[in-house]
Protein backbone atom coordinates (compact mmCIF):
# COMPACT_ATOMS: atom_id res chain seq x y z
CA UNK A 1 0.00 0.00 0.00
CA UNK A 2 1.33 3.40 -0.99
CA UNK A 3 1.87 5.92 1.79
CA UNK A 4 1.16 9.61 1.34
CA UNK A 5 2.66 12.56 3.12
CA UNK A 6 -0.53 14.30 4.24
CA UNK A 7 1.22 17.50 5.29
CA UNK A 8 2.85 17.81 1.87
CA UNK A 9 -0.45 17.20 0.08
CA UNK A 10 -2.24 19.79 2.20
CA UNK A 11 0.50 22.36 1.68
CA UNK A 12 0.10 21.99 -2.10
CA UNK A 13 -3.65 22.70 -2.09
CA UNK A 14 -4.66 26.08 -3.48
CA UNK A 15 -7.80 27.10 -1.60
CA UNK A 16 -7.74 30.66 -2.94
CA UNK A 17 -8.13 29.55 -6.58
CA UNK A 18 -11.68 28.29 -6.00
CA UNK A 19 -12.78 30.97 -3.57
CA UNK A 20 -15.98 32.66 -4.73
CA UNK A 21 -16.18 36.43 -5.07
CA UNK A 22 -19.33 38.48 -5.62
CA UNK A 23 -19.23 40.89 -8.55
CA UNK A 24 -20.77 44.35 -8.69
CA UNK A 25 -24.00 42.82 -10.07
CA UNK A 26 -24.15 39.95 -7.56
CA UNK A 27 -22.68 37.23 -9.76
CA UNK A 28 -20.30 34.74 -8.22
CA UNK A 29 -16.95 33.99 -9.85
CA UNK A 30 -13.94 32.12 -8.52
CA UNK A 31 -10.54 33.74 -8.18
CA UNK A 32 -9.33 31.62 -11.09
CA UNK A 33 -12.26 32.60 -13.33
CA UNK A 34 -11.63 36.27 -12.58
CA UNK A 35 -7.94 35.86 -13.44
CA UNK A 36 -8.71 34.20 -16.78
CA UNK A 37 -11.43 36.69 -17.72
CA UNK A 38 -9.08 39.56 -16.90
CA UNK A 39 -6.31 37.92 -18.93
CA UNK A 40 -8.56 38.01 -22.01
CA UNK A 41 -9.78 41.55 -21.33
CA UNK A 42 -13.31 40.54 -20.34
CA UNK A 43 -14.56 43.10 -17.84
CA UNK A 44 -16.78 40.81 -15.77
CA UNK A 45 -18.03 43.60 -13.47
CA UNK A 46 -19.99 45.29 -16.25
CA UNK A 47 -22.23 42.27 -16.90
CA UNK A 48 -25.47 41.76 -15.01
CA UNK A 49 -25.95 38.07 -15.81
CA UNK A 50 -23.75 35.04 -16.27
CA UNK A 51 -25.27 34.62 -19.73
CA UNK A 52 -23.86 38.02 -20.74
CA UNK A 53 -20.39 36.93 -19.61
CA UNK A 54 -20.79 33.67 -21.54
CA UNK A 55 -21.77 35.62 -24.66
CA UNK A 56 -18.63 37.77 -24.34
CA UNK A 57 -16.53 34.61 -23.93
CA UNK A 58 -18.05 33.25 -27.17
CA UNK A 59 -17.25 36.52 -28.94
CA UNK A 60 -13.60 36.46 -27.81
CA UNK A 61 -12.87 32.77 -28.16
CA UNK A 62 -12.76 32.68 -31.97
CA UNK A 63 -9.83 35.09 -32.12
CA UNK A 64 -7.61 33.00 -29.84
CA UNK A 65 -5.08 30.23 -30.30
CA UNK A 66 -6.22 26.66 -29.55
CA UNK A 67 -4.67 26.52 -26.06
CA UNK A 68 -6.17 29.88 -25.14
CA UNK A 69 -9.56 28.80 -26.50
CA UNK A 70 -9.49 25.74 -24.27
CA UNK A 71 -8.64 27.78 -21.18
CA UNK A 72 -11.41 30.32 -21.80
CA UNK A 73 -13.88 27.60 -22.82
CA UNK A 74 -13.24 25.74 -19.56
CA UNK A 75 -13.95 28.89 -17.58
CA UNK A 76 -17.12 29.40 -19.61
CA UNK A 77 -18.27 25.87 -18.81
CA UNK A 78 -17.78 26.35 -15.06
CA UNK A 79 -19.66 29.66 -15.15
CA UNK A 80 -22.49 28.07 -17.17
CA UNK A 81 -22.72 25.14 -14.77
CA UNK A 82 -22.88 27.42 -11.72
CA UNK A 83 -25.50 29.58 -13.44
CA UNK A 84 -27.60 26.50 -14.22
CA UNK A 85 -27.56 25.24 -10.64
CA UNK A 86 -28.21 28.67 -9.14
CA UNK A 87 -30.99 29.74 -11.49
CA UNK A 88 -32.87 26.58 -12.47
CA UNK A 89 -36.02 25.82 -10.56
CA UNK A 90 -36.04 22.35 -9.16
Amino acid sequence: MKEYNIEELISNLDFEKNKLHKTKHNLFLTTYEIEVLTKYHIIYDKYQTAKEILQEIENKIMDLEQEEQEELDQVGMTIAERDYYQNTRK
